[in-house]
């Protein structure tokens, strides 16, 4: 879901430890964002409200902590559209230090897709549920697609903010804080990330979504990080 758009990519890193580590990194959101869902589920009594503040609470923290910790070594993107987002600015102006060709940037997504699947299976397996299933909680129409496009103009907005001279903020805190806002304020709770539909579609829990719902959260998601990249542009050109 996160980059730290101003750490660099240090040579003593290798490609495999920056796969490593998105790999990892998304597994283990996924995990979070999954086994926090069904934990909240089984612990709410059936309190909708209270399931998504435990589900929020625990993606904030893990999100936070992810990124402080594995930003050094592969800039923490934990997300396939923060990746094609900072490749396009890499070679557009070369003004992101993290070093993404189209091969390492083909390499992280392919990562992240698989650390969401394993994210979610790890999560069924800690809860003694089936390794794999499906989730059956469909999710659509306008106003949920309309949200994951606001959730993810946002995240990019956010993330690309947070690279610049006149933001002092760590980008962990920033995007975390963002995140867990957004939990609340998007109809759709702010997937914002296609390995978290990806990952989340093999949960059948308060946290899933149902295969027949994620192209329109995926295009959704695209147009906003599109929606989000042009913000940022705008805003770089007024304060140039």
């Amino acid at each position: 879901m996160s980059v730290r758009e101003n750490t660099e990519v240090t040579p003593k890193f290798d490609l495999k430890k920056q796969l490593f580590a998105e790999f990892t990194g998304t597994a283990a959101l996924l995990c979070t964002v999954i086994g926090s869902g069904i934990m909240a589920e089984r612990l709410s009594g059936g309190n909708l409200g209270v399931a998504l503040i435990a589900n929020t609470l625990a993606t904030v923290f893990a999100l936070f902590v992810l990124i402080e910790i594995l930003a050094p070594i592969s800039g923490a993107h934990f997300n396939p559209l923060v990746t094609l987002v900072v490749y396009f600015k890499n070679r557009s102006n070369n003004t992101i230090s993290i070093v993404i060709t189209a091969y390492i940037a083909i390499l992280f997504i392919a990562f992240q897709l698989l650390g969401a699947i394993a994210g979610a299976w790890l999560a069924n397996v800690m809860f003694e549920l089936p390794v794999l299933q499906f989730s059956t909680h469909v999710r659509g129409g306008q106003g949920q697609w309309l949200a994951e496009a606001v959730a993810t103009a946002g995240l990019i907005t956010v993330i690309l903010r947070s690279g610049t001279a006149h933001v002092k903020a760590k980008t962990s805190t920033l995007v975390a804080s963002y995140i867990g806002a957004a939990y609340w304020f998007t109809a759709s709770t702010s997937f914002a990330n296609p390995a978290a539909v990806l990952g989340r579609m093999f949960s059948d829990s308060f946290a899933g979504i149902a295969p027949v719902s994620t192209l329109g959260f995926v295009v959704a998601q695209a147009l906003g990080a599109v929606i989000g990249t042009l913000i940022n542009q705008y805003l770089n050109d007024a304060t140039d």
